[in-house]
């Protein structure tokens, strides 16, 4: 009787260990979930501004952001382009480039590079001098954007502003830095810095737009998902 007694015990000892280390191990695993559920209330969402919505735009599956500062990462900002366009549709099945949204941003010493043909007849002396660019056909200073010269003496390997345009991709300008070379026109040509500025801010290259600071449109960019690229 005591044996059977002993095993029954036993028995309900060990049912009720079972019973405990289930209940346990479901206490954990509701609040490893409650922790996760929480943690993903509680992660980073970005907010949204008006400004910045034209970074969404585009509904391409990939999208790049090429940030350039210097007048020799903006000329190899457009191979960089061209060279993701091409290894995208050479290296992967089923592929077209206009599966990559690309924006490449003319900021601090490249922002000239974003201004029309216009402003470069009127200002290229001052550019080229300022940007250490010298037009190789000539001896002398770019008298139209050199982004426009379908010439590989700038090492562009042909890639323009209006080519890339043809493929899908845009620009973005630095409007401070904009304030900043309008205000060194006035000053080296004699003009008022303000009506240089409004003839800079209206004569942008095609399919680009001005952002509040270049810096800030890159910073952006991440917040959409775009992979950030520095051509230097």
């Amino acid at each position: 009787m005591s044996n059977n007694s002993d095993k029954l015990q036993g028995r309900r000892k060990f049912l009720a260990g079972v019973g405990l280390a289930a209940a346990t191990a479901t206490v954990a695993s509701t609040a490893q979930a409650a922790s996760n559920n929480k943690s993903a209330n509680n992660g980073f969402t970005p907010t949204r501004h008006d400004e910045d919505a034209w970074l969404d735009a585009n509904s391409a599956g990939h999208r790049v952001f090429i940030d350039t500062s210097t007048s020799s990462g903006g000329i190899t900002a457009l191979n960089y382009a061209s060279n993701i366009m091409f290894g995208h549709t050479e290296g992967y099945d089923d592929t077209v480039e206009s599966d990559i949204a690309t924006v490449i941003c003319f900021r601090h010493g490249s922002t000239p590079l974003g201004y029309d043909d216009a402003m470069w007849a009127k200002y290229g002396a001052q550019f080229s001098q300022m940007l250490n660019l010298k037009d190789r056909n000539t001896d002398g200073p770019f008298r139209i954007n050199p982004m426009n010269q379908n010439e590989q003496d700038l090492g562009q390997r042909s890639n323009t502003i209006d080519s890339l345009i043809a493929r899908g991709v845009s620009y973005a300008i630095c409007r401070r830095a904009t304030i900043a070379f309008s205000r060194r026109l006035a000053s080296t040509t004699g003009g008022d810095a303000g009506t240089i500025f409004d003839e800079l801010i209206t004569n942008n290259i095609p399919n680009s737009r001005y952002v509040a600071a270049g810096v800030l449109a890159a910073t952006r960019s991440q917040e959409y998902g775009y992979s950030l690229l520095y051509s230097a």
